[in-house]
């Protein structure tokens, strides 16, 4: 697969940025022309592995979330979401339904989310180094857009 677009953020871990960063995916995936659906589910998986690098990655600090989203020629949209966190000392079992690390309210269900609304999802961690995630998705049967024509 190549790579026709590509683009790249860097935020704080302020849970505020979740949302921020859940728009500019769906803004820059709009340029398959997703379906409502689709769009909706891609959202949806950022915004859980936003906020897993929020409050699993930092806990209680700030910290820097690198986010990159790329489009291929055979239309899939490709997300990395980073941080320099903790990191993860059993990703198996992270990705277990209901496991979490953190106590109150957490539902434990971030990577099956991002398992149910994405074709593929990727996780690499190494601990007191961080972790990435690499959510992917086809949308439709469309082929990727190359932008480029804004005039």
């Amino acid at each position: 697969m190549k790579i026709v677009n590509e683009m790249k953020l860097t935020f704080d871990s302020h849970s505020v940025n979740e949302g921020f960063s859940r728009a500019a995916v769906a803004a820059f995936a709009a340029l398959l022309d997703p379906t409502v659906e689709e769009l909706s589910d891609l959202r949806t998986a950022v915004s859980e592995a936003v906020t897993n690098a929020i409050v699993h990655g930092y806990r209680e600090r700030l910290g820097k979330i690198f986010l990159t989203a790329q489009i291929t020629d055979r239309g899939t949209i490709r997300v990395r979401v980073r941080d320099n966190g903790v990191g993860i000392a059993d990703i198996a079992q992270a990705r277990q339904p209901l496991f979490t690390t953190a106590a109150g309210e957490r539902a434990g269900l971030g990577f099956a989310v991002m398992e149910s609304f994405t074709d593929k999802v990727r996780v690499r961690s190494r601990v007191g180094a961080g972790t990435t995630v690499t959510l992917e998705k086809k949308i439709g049967g469309k082929t990727a857009a190359h932008g480029g024509d804004a005039g």
